[in-house]
């Protein structure tokens, strides 16, 4: 007796979402990560991100399909820092086509400039470099949604802007990424926002808690280690510190929509076997609303620790660096789509099924989390 066919296509199993985190230089892997999707024809119908995330995202929805890759290598090549000492010279000189260093103000950190120039850069050059990479135009047809995090830094809530609810801007770019105290806040209608990450980094509770549900596969791209040895020195505990604040409780935000999702099936099914005269009340339908069928395969990606990585990774805007996140997110991702695991059997009471790639084995395991 042959196998069921399994489909290697995710659209086949729902919408194709694409969550990155934020992470500056370490974005690159997420380059990688989308440049394996779209050899192999799968082009996501929205992606989500934060801070660089959002930089990446607004480079793929804000061009046309055969555009994309080649943006994503100009914007990374412009970032490129071949000087010696790259990262010292990145504290000096800030970089080209991101973000330029502030004149001396009088006074430091404790001068009154107001909050639009308290930072110790300036990001017009990043806006310059978006306004030439990424199409308004393109990015507002919505063709591929969109959808940026951001903080707004009076009310210290996150607020996600959304292309499918309204035109998306260069400002929603910028505000997501304006992590301070490097960067400015941005104001978009007259409130002043900061990078999304110093709320929460991993923006996956956006597709999970969106309406209507959807059935999704979600490549979720974790560019920041969860788990990690213990530090032994000072400098290793602030990159561990690190590591662990924008990782942003990703495991604890998908074991909750596992159980969320679970509990609105078994609404569904309950609600199946109630009597048709019942069912049909309107008390009964407002129940069974909490109620759904759908089924969202979470596709978990992790770029791997370089060995010269530490408390400053990400600004390791080197181009050697660059290069090798770039190249692991495109070959784990290339492993992940020949592995094709949302295509295998699923239990029909799972909403949120989980599928990653063991740093140990490099084979694919299904997470119960």
């Amino acid at each position: 007796m042959n196998a069921p066919h399994r489909s290697t296509d995710p659209h086949a199993k729902g919408q194709v979402v694409l969550v990155l985190q934020g992470g500056g230089a370490l974005g690159a892997y997420q380059a990688g990560v989308y440049e394996a999707l779209h050899e192999s024809g799968v082009e996501p119908d929205w992606v989500i991100g934060t801070s660089i995330g959002a930089i990446n995202g607004a480079l793929i929805a804000g061009n046309t399909a055969e555009d994309r890759i080649g943006r994503l290598h100009e914007f990374w090549k412009r970032v490129e820092q071949t000087a010696p000492f790259a990262v010292a010279s990145i504290f000096m000189r800030g970089i080209q086509s991101f973000f330029s260093p502030r004149p001396f103000v009088f006074g430091g950190v404790h001068a009154q400039v107001g909050l639009d120039a308290a930072s110790y850069y300036s990001t017009a050059p990043l806006r310059e470099t978006l306004g030439e990479l990424v199409s308004l135009e393109c990015l507002n047809a919505t063709r591929t949604r969109l959808t940026v995090g951001a903080v707004n830094v009076r009310s210290g809530s996150m607020r996600y802007f959304d292309s499918r609810d309204a035109a998306l801007t260069i400002d929603h770019i910028m505000a997501s990424g304006a992590l301070p105290p490097a960067f400015p806040a941005i104001r978009i209608d007259g409130e002043p926002y900061w990078d999304g990450g110093v709320y929460s980094n991993t923006p996956i509770e956006a597709v999970l808690d969106d309406k209507p549900r959807r059935d999704s596969v979600i490549f979720g791209v974790n560019v920041w280690q969860p788990v990690g040895a213990e530090p032994q020195s000072i400098w290793q505990v602030l990159g561990r510190q690190k590591d662990i604040q924008y990782a942003s409780r990703a495991d604890s935000h998908i074991a909750r929509q596992k159980q969320i999702h679970h509990l609105r099936h078994v609404i569904s099914e309950l609600a199946a076997l109630l009597p048709p005269e019942v069912r049909a009340t309107m008390r009964c339908r407002e129940l069974e609303s909490w109620g759904c069928r759908t089924t969202m395969h979470v596709v978990r990606l992790l770029a791997p620790t370089l060995d010269s990585e530490d408390y400053l990774k990400d600004i390791d805007f080197t181009p050697a660096g660059i290069r090798a996140r770039w190249q692991a997110g495109l070959a784990d991702t290339r492993r992940m789509i020949e592995r094709a695991p949302w295509g295998a059997e699923a239990d029909p009471m799972e909403g949120v099924i989980v599928h990653e790639l063991s740093t140990r084995t490099g084979m694919e395991i299904k997470e119960a989390v």
